[in-house]
């Protein structure tokens, strides 16, 4: 059974990224094409597709693109057989310490949207306070 083999541009429609973006990752080395077609189109696998969508939920996080890199590393070790237990264990610590990040820059996002819908609030209160009374 071989796998679906997808063209750039039906990736990008799938994951929601324009084709520059996901030739920037791929010249990056966050992804790689699987193939290429008879006619040299780069053909992409299901993994790619998940290392995309990685990549989206990381970027908005602030995470350059080679934290993210060392990410896609981590998640690549904990899926190889023949990885260590120290080298699985080194990974695991390092995914803890990338959670913790993840967790601290969430934390960080709901305080500015705290901060953005009381200022959305203020806003709409001096509206309100300036309108002319029918």
């Amino acid at each position: 059974m071989s796998a679906v083999q997808m063209q750039i541009g039906e990736i990008a429609e799938r994951v929601g990224l324009s084709l520059r973006t996901i030739r920037f990752y791929e010249e990056a080395g966050l992804v790689i094409p699987d193939a290429r077609s008879t006619g040299g189109f780069r053909l992409y696998s299901e993994a790619a597709v998940a290392r995309l969508e990685l990549i989206k939920k990381m970027k908005p996080l602030g995470f350059s693109v080679e934290e993210i890199g060392e990410v896609l590393g981590i998640l690549d070790l904990l899926q190889d057989p023949a990885a260590t237990t120290e080298q699985t264990q080194h990974a695991l610590d390092r995914l803890d310490e990338v959670r913790a990040t993840v967790v601290e820059r969430l934390e960080e996002l709901e305080a500015k949207t705290e901060a953005a819908r009381g200022f959305a609030r203020d806003l709409a209160a001096v509206a309100q306070r300036n309108r002319p009374s029918e």
